[in-house]
């Protein structure tokens, strides 16, 4: 007999686990959520907050969204990435990063009713975490998983209370392993995984010191700095990254991964701040330090028949790019409704399967993209003259050319700002956090082919309704001239139907299906004089459908099937797509 018995156990209580937990406690769903330490975050480890997932937290709610914005740096401060000698000292270039250049602005206000910003994981766990525990779901702190055991009704899981030593049990029908990079769950399960770990070693400085006379003028949240000599394999490069501006900073420093991590006592982390920051005399309040190996692996299959994993726990990648914890929030937006359906009983085996099938994917997307963005810093280098010696005298040398009056200097400064320009693939890469397509059995494409890449989509996000894709933004209208995101108008743990004017029987034909089948299906009839209204026409241009057609989106706002114009039997044809997705 179990001692506690839930409907879903979740691993970990990160970005991931929290966010799981949080959206099946808004989907009415019992779950029990435990952490092996008796803290959440306690340093600013993730922190590049992106349009889809703070589309995710807008889904769970208004004040959700707006404490998110509360408590985050704005995007105008995430502003420039700066590249310079020191914060005191020269600066050698800089890029409009993370929206902030006015194309790329354009491009995310026309993309999403939200905003990208800068929110450290020390706030965004604890929200999404009270998120879930105020709606119902059961946390317990001090609670180590050790093992699971699954059969054909559920998962027998074993932990420990790291406070008495005991052991317990906890019987679920499901179980999300959110348990990070070094998860236990996934081990246990024998997923397979692709890459390497530890491919290099860094330290994390985090400390409080009053830079404003450096930055303020030039808001960014990276600054990377330059210096010949110093650092793993004497390149020289330290980021100094904005925490809280601009009191607050964390420094990124390497280490040689073959060599033991270093000791980092208060002394070497001061003069490892004034090293970068380029003040001999700054003084620093350390408030931590901790070691971290570079990773590049990632899951190729991320589930059991009953066991999922998610997060970190399935791609283990560096920070660049801020990929990270937008990822694990967004696998637990994929996962959290196929477990809402799958536990009342509404939906076949077959949906589950779809989580891996839609997510495995994007894993080895992110953890490829961020390894990749590290060895785009190449260029830099390269124009700078630091890959040619070690010895810090020739590379100072080397870099000071750029200043001279000849032909090759000309060059050199050419190649420094296309170098510069071209890492926009890590700090702009819109694309990539926007225009994931997923393909399942839960999506009903009917051999509709996929549009043509309009850019490079890995900078640009390009709007479609085709099945797979996430719902198009725009805005549209009530009947009081209020607006409102379609994204507004889908989600909420449930189907939705957007159609137009002589496409009103599909309301009669989801009556229907409901009640068949149990599932809510809300539609909307877009039109004149109708509950819901496109004044601005945007609708129209971007739904690739006539007005009797209809587009459908699944609970995580991904465009599940869409038809170009009213069939002959609509209840038929939303049974077929509904039965086939439900499995």
């Amino acid at each position: 007999m179990a001692d506690i018995t839930t409907e879903v156990l979740i691993i970990g209580t990160g970005p991931a686990g929290s966010a799981c937990a949080a959206l099946l406690s808004s989907y009415g769903i019992e779950n029990v959520a435990i952490n092996r330490y008796r803290w959440l975050a306690n340093t600013p480890r993730a922190h590049i907050t992106n349009q889809r997932t703070m589309e995710v937290l807008r889904d769970l709610g208004h004040e959700v969204e707006q404490e998110a914005y509360m408590h985050a740096t704005e995007q105008e401060l995430m502003g420039n990435n700066v590249f310079c000698e020191s914060l005191a000292g020269e600066e050698l270039g800089r890029l409009n990063s993370w929206g902030t250049h006015p194309n790329s602005k354009a491009e995310h206000l026309l993309s999403s009713p939200t905003f990208m910003n800068d929110l450290p994981q020390t706030f965004m766990e604890p929200l999404l975490f009270k998120t879930a525990c105020s709606r119902g779901t059961q946390a317990r702190m001090s609670t180590e998983y050790l093992s699971h055991t699954e059969d054909e009704t559920g998962v027998t899981t074993t932990c420990r209370d790291r406070l008495t030593g005991q052991t317990l049990t906890v019987r679920s029908k499901y179980l999300v392993g959110a348990d990070g990079g070094n998860s236990l769950v996934a081990e246990n399960c024998g997923l397979p995984f692709e890459g390497k770990m530890g491919v290099g070693g860094s330290m994390n400085i985090l400390f409080r010191a009053d830079l404003s006379k450096y930055v303020a003028h030039r808001p960014s949240v990276l600054y990377w700095v330059m210096q010949p000599g110093a650092n793993v394999g004497g390149i020289g490069m330290g980021l100094v990254r904005m925490v809280r501006p601009w009191n607050e900073w964390l420094i990124v420093w390497g280490y040689d991964i073959n060599q033991p991590a270093p000791e980092v006592d208060a002394a070497f982390a001061t003069k490892v701040a004034r090293q970068l920051v380029g003040d001999p005399d700054l003084e620093i309040e350390l408030l931590s330090a901790s070691v971290w190996t570079v990773n590049d692996m990632y899951a190729t299959h991320m589930q059991t028949d009953r066991v999922f994993i998610m997060g970190d726990a399935a791609h283990r990648h560096p920070p660049s790019n801020g990929l990270g914890s937008n990822t694990s929030i967004q696998d637990a937006y994929n996962l959290a409704w196929k477990l809402a359906l799958s536990v009342r009983g509404q939906a076949g085996p077959g949906l589950l399967k779809t989580y891996s099938e839609e997510r495995a994917p994007v894993a080895k997307q992110i953890v490829t993209r961020a390894n990749q963005s590290i060895g785009e810093f190449g260029p830099i280098f390269e124009a700078l003259g630091l890959l040619g010696s070690v010895d810090p005298v020739k590379m100072q040398e080397n870099m000071d050319k750029r200043c001279n009056t000849d032909t090759a200097a000309e060059a050199q400064r050419e190649a420094l700002r296309n170098a510069i320009a071209f890492k926009k693939y890590e700090f702009d890469c819109h694309g990539v956090e926007m225009n994931q397509r997923y393909s399942s059995q839960a999506v009903v494409r009917d051999d509709q082919p996929e549009p043509a890449p309009n850019d490079d989509m890995e900078l640009h996000y390009q709007p479609t309704t085709w099945p797979g894709a996430r719902l198009p933004h725009c805005w549209l209208f009530d009947a009081a001239g209020n607006r409102h995101s379609t994204l507004d108008l889908a989600g909420k743990g449930r189907f939705t139907l957007f159609t137009g004017i002589g496409g009103e029987v599909w309301q009669q034909a989801a009556e229907s299906v409901e009640e068949e089948l149990g599932i809510k299906i809300a539609v909307h009839v877009i039109g004149p004089r109708m509950a819901v209204q496109d004044h601005l026409g945007d609708w129209a241009r971007i739904r690739e459908t006539s007005d009797t057609g209809a587009v459908m989106t699944r609970p995580d706002q991904h465009v599940c099937y869409r038809i170009a114009a009213l069939p002959a039997d609509p209840l038929a044809e939303l049974r077929r797509v509904m039965t086939t997705i439900l499995a």
